[in-house]
C-alpha cells in the first residue's frame, strides 16, 4: 500500500473538498427529482432561482451568481428563452445582456418550490434548522475566506497562474 510522502497530509475523509463534493452530491439527490420532473437541469434550476428573487438580472451577475460558464449561459439563455421561461429585457447598455422570469417561468418556479418544499423541511427537520442555517452561513463566510486569499491584489508578489495553482 502506497504512503504519502507528507506524513501531515489529512486523511481523504478530512480532505475538504471531498466533503464539499459528497455532500452537493447527496443534497443535488435529494432534490433533482424535482427539477428532473419539470424536464430542467440544475443550472438551468440556478438561473430560475436567481431570476426568481430579482427583477431582472445580467449575464455577468446570473453567471456569478449560478456558478456558470458564460459560454454555457449562453446555451441556458436559449433553452429558457425558447421554453418561454425567460425574456430579454431592453437595457441602455447594449453590452448588458439583461433577462428576467416571463410569468410562465415564474409559475414554473413556484411549482419546483411547493414540490421540494416538503424535503427541505424535512432535511431541515433531520439535520436541524438552526444547524442548516449556521452549516449555510460557515459555508458562505469559508467561501469569502478563500476569494479574498486569492485575491491577486491582497498578494501582490504571486503571479495569478500560482494563486490560481497553474504553472
Amino acid at each position: 500500500m502506497p504512503t504519502p510522502r507528507n506524513k501531515a497530509l489529512r486523511k481523504f475523509e478530512k480532505s475538504l473538498p471531498i466533503a464539499l463534493l459528497r455532500t452537493r452530491e447527496a443534497t443535488t439527490r435529494l432534490f433533482k427529482p424535482f427539477i428532473d420532473s419539470h424536464d430542467l437541469t440544475m443550472p438551468q434550476w440556478r438561473v430560475l432561482r436567481a431570476l426568481a428573487e430579482a427583477e431582472a438580472l445580467d449575464a455577468k451577475t446570473l453567471a456569478e451568481r449560478c456558478v456558470i460558464l458564460p459560454p454555457s449561459l449562453t446555451r441556458i439563455f436559449r433553452g429558457l428563452t425558447q421554453r418561454g421561461l425567460i425574456e430579454q429585457v431592453q437595457c441602455t447598455d447594449a453590452r448588458r445582456h439583461m433577462v428576467r422570469l416571463t410569468p410562465e417561468g415564474m409559475a414554473l418556479f413556484e411549482d419546483v418550490v411547493q414540490e421540494s418544499e416538503p424535503s427541505y423541511r424535512q432535511l431541515a427537520a433531520a439535520f436541524g434548522a438552526e444547524r442548516l442555517d449556521t452549516l449555510l452561513d460557515l459555508l458562505n463566510e469559508l467561501r469569502d475566506t478563500v476569494q479574498t486569499m486569492q485575491d491577486p491584489a491582497e498578494e501582490p508578489d504571486v503571479p495569478l497562474r500560482k494563486v490560481a495553482g497553474l504553472r
